[in-house]
């Protein structure tokens, strides 16, 4: 059955989409290397979910007006931002998915497949939702970590993105997120879905993200609420 909660991208989303200047707001050094965040290419969105989130812990929908850089609104959505990214173990978990294989990587032996990794695609439909569909059923939003591309490359951290699930539907193996995306603003018909049926194998995650990346795999990220500003 559907999970319908109170939370909506509508309602406790930001009017304004994650669209900054080009300079980072910040740079986090993470085990890794530096990884500037907070332009136009990365945004702000782990910042702007856990406030968005923030904000509905709190009872209170988020300003209208995008705030401007040293503002204490774009000063929140910068610390929250970091606490989203949870260095270092957090980090190091999306460097981690970035290296995997989507499906299970393997090889047969006396006629039994031996798993040698779990590709993204299990740890997400058989570890992860499974945590997430709970956060959901108890009415809590559940932000996300999406691992959009594959590299071993640290520079690449920054392509990842960031979401608040708040809603799903399961319709037979048929799975489907509704989701707060920063970069689409206040729309409720945003959703990530799946096939949860065959989760050792390379699995597509479809969307429709404000992105141009695949969405390979998500995990939900470390989250406790803080009180927003009140200006």
């Amino acid at each position: 059955m559907p999970a319908q909660l109170e939370l909506l991208a509508s309602t406790n989303g930001f009017s304004f989409v994650n669209d900054w200047p080009s300079e980072p707001a910040v740079v986090l050094n993470t085990p890794f290397g530096k990884v500037n965040v907070g332009n136009a290419q990365g945004g702000l969105c782990g910042g702007m979910v856990f406030a968005a989130l923030d904000y509905w812990h709190a009872g209170r929908v988020p300003p209208d007006a995008q705030p401007a850089q040293g503002e204490p609104l774009f000063r929140f959505l910068v610390k929250r931002i970091v606490d989203s990214w949870h260095v270092p173990a957090g980090v190091a978990q999306y460097y981690q998915w970035m290296s995997l294989p989507d499906g299970d990587a393997g090889f047969s032996a006396f006629g039994k497949k031996v798993v040698v990794e779990r590709g993204l695609a299990w740890r997400t439909i058989k570890v992860q939702w499974p945590q997430i569909k709970r956060d959901l059923d108890r009415g809590l939003g559940a932000p996300l970590g999406l691992v959009t591309t594959a590299s071993h490359q640290p520079k690449d951290l920054g392509l990842n993105h960031q979401v608040l699930a708040y809603g799903y539907s399961i319709e037979g193996r048929r799975v489907t997120v509704r989701v707060y995306d920063p970069n689409r603003g206040q729309d409720d018909s945003i959703t990530i879905e799946f096939d949860a049926g065959a989760p050792t194998r390379a699995t597509t995650f479809e969307h429709n993200l404000g992105m141009s990346h695949p969405v390979r795999g998500f995990f939900k990220t470390a989250y406790a609420p803080v009180t927003p500003p009140t200006t």
